[in-house]
């Protein structure tokens, strides 16, 4: 496949950008040979090898925030669109690929220091090209007491992660990631360096304590948007506490599910669990021919589906609760929430699964199967697409597709019904069923998620899944659910269905855009955000006062 050029950009300025790149960061971080290249495309592409696939032009890594202001002012010098990336490791949501065709990566695995951990006051300020891993290692080479939030898989990058709001598994004071930030540096679209929350201050002593400052607050500019290139930032980091502890809880009935949602909800709002997993027994007998004449049947009262989970010798639910902190705490916090579930809800029940004291020995940490509750990075997910007997053919990737819903059981239901209503009038099956459990990575609120998987030999069965995908985002839209993210091929569709008032959200960032950024060269459609020179047609902007 050849490269594309970067749109309206001509090849004889395409060459002399690339030159003067090559002579801010020298000519061997400058990548622009197709084997090179596309290296820099999306692994799981949903448009793979097809005319519109969203691949990048050229690549360039810079090693220092002076380098990256060089490469962002020759951009505007030639007006070639950039796209930057942390590690790229974004898998399911657009990988390292851009959003307009032809851009030219930033890729910012160069700048990958960490630039303080402190472990008295628990923070961290790291560049963007540091992965989990990395941080992780250093930690433990230094024998620091302090834990990170990792989210699956952990070859990421603290800093892009953060940036496109994702989640990890510990204290939910530090498992919304962007929300456990505090400070960062930012390369503006005009090359200027700007640093926000008390950073903002020379010689600030609080750069990742503090995260507001003082004055306007516009940290929230840079997350999933296009308003610069984020050099590094401050993270709060957790404690090591003394001892963990994980117990499940199992309910009977489909219903009960309102009243532990609602009790477990309670618990997480005043501190005593965090970041509990629900599950359902039921999904894991998907091979049965019982589970699978009930699965997507809407028709399906409450009492049959109580009858199967007793046929199948399961529970209808069960949720994993987590516990950090002093070890007589954590006990007496597993206690107290196992009695008052259990007091509420017949037939409940409930089992400790697993208990740790630290400092834990490495040998003792291998042991573990669940390390991201403990901070430790893993790529254990790659599992989940590995081939199985409830998976014999996998798929070269997938797509998530990820709506937030409101935090009861009635919202899960609605969900469910909503997934499955809208596969049946696509003629598609449905991989969403009735025992699809909620995902409480979000503190407030439930994620309903799925996969879409996609083919790197079949173009008919990804524009199917395209489709698919668009119409889910209009249904789920209807049913009042929106998506937390999603990759670059749906970005603006997504952000369309915020559509309140005539799109006044998606208007006033783009009126924003052209203000900071009038060449549009800032990772251009980047959550949904256009500058005028390749806005879509039709797409207005806030209007001037009258």
């Amino acid at each position: 496949m050849a490269l594309p050029l970067p749109p309206q950009v001509s090849a004889a300025d395409f060459k002399q950008a690339l030159e003067q790149f090559a002579q801010a960061v020298g000519s061997q971080w400058v990548f622009t040979s197709e084997e090179d290249v596309m290296l820099y495309r999306d692994a799981y592409s949903p448009l793979w090898d097809e005319p519109d696939e969203l691949i990048p032009s050229a690549a360039v890594a810079p090693s220092t925030v002076e380098e990256v202001q060089a490469v962002v002012r020759i951009a505007n010098r030639f007006k070639v669109p950039l796209y930057t990336i942390s590690t790229g490791m974004n898998l399911g949501y657009g990988g390292s690929s851009p959003n307009l065709r032809g851009s030219v990566i930033v890729d910012l695995k160069r700048m990958n220091r960490v630039i303080e951990v402190d472990d008295k006051r628990h923070f961290a300020i790291v560049e963007p090209g540091l992965s989990y891993f990395d941080l992780y290692h250093y930690i433990q080479e230094r024998k620091l007491k302090v834990w990170l939030d990792i989210p699956d898989p952990g070859w990421g990058s603290p800093i892009g992660n953060a940036l496109d709001h994702g989640i990890g598994y510990t204290l939910q004071t530090y498992a919304d990631h962007f929300g456990a930030h505090a400070g960062m540096e930012v390369v503006l679209p005009n090359g200027e360096v700007m640093r926000t929350g008390m950073g903002a201050m020379p010689g600030s002593k609080t750069f990742a304590e503090y995260r507001y400052g003082y004055g306007p607050y516009v940290d929230g500019l840079f997350a999933q948007a296009n308003f610069g290139i984020v050099t590094k930032m401050g993270f709060w980091l957790m404690p090591e506490p003394e001892a963990y502890i994980s117990a499940m809880i199992e309910v009977p009935r489909r219903q009960d599910l309102a009243p532990l949602v609602d009790i477990v909800t309670y618990l997480q709002n005043t501190g005593m669990v965090t970041m509990p997993e629900y599950g359902s027994p039921v999904l894991r007998k998907m091979m049965d021919p019982r589970v699978q004449k009930l699965a997507w049947d809407l028709s399906a009262t409450d009492e049959q589906l109580d009858q199967l989970a007793r046929d199948l010798g399961v529970a209808s639910w069960n949720v994993e609760l987590q516990f950090y902190g002093c070890r007589e705490v954590v006990r007496a916090a597993w206690e107290s929430s196992k009695a008052k579930i259990l007091a509420a809800i017949p037939g409940s029940t409930g089992k400790l699964l697993h208990e740790y004291h630290f400092p834990m020995s490495d040998e003792d940490k291998e042991k573990v199967a669940r390390k991201v509750s403990l901070g430790i990075p893993s790529l254990n997910m790659f599992s989940i697409g590995a081939r199985t007997e409830l998976n014999p053919n996998p798929s070269d990737g997938h797509l998530w597709f990820s709506a937030v819903t409101s935090k009861t059981a009635q919202a899960v239901f609605d969900a469910q019904k909503m997934f499955i209503e809208a596969a049946e009038r696509r003629g598609v099956p449905s991989i969403v069923t009735r025992f699809m459990p909620p995902i409480a990575w979000l503190t407030r609120s439930f994620l309903m998620m799925t996969a879409f998987g996609m083919s790197r030999e079949d173009p008919a069965k990804n524009k199917e899944v395209r489709e698919l995908y668009n119409y889910y985002v209009a249904e789920a839209a209807k049913a009042g659910f929106g998506e937390y993210r999603c990759a670059p091929a749906f970005q603006d569709v997504v952000s369309q269905a915020y559509s309140f008032n005539d799109n006044a959200l998606q208007r006033f960032a783009d009126t924003l855009k052209d203000a900071v950024d009038p060449n549009g060269v800032i990772a251009p459609g980047r959550g949904g955000v256009w500058p005028t020179r390749f806005r879509p047609s039709g797409r207005k902007l806030l209007q001037p006062a009258s």
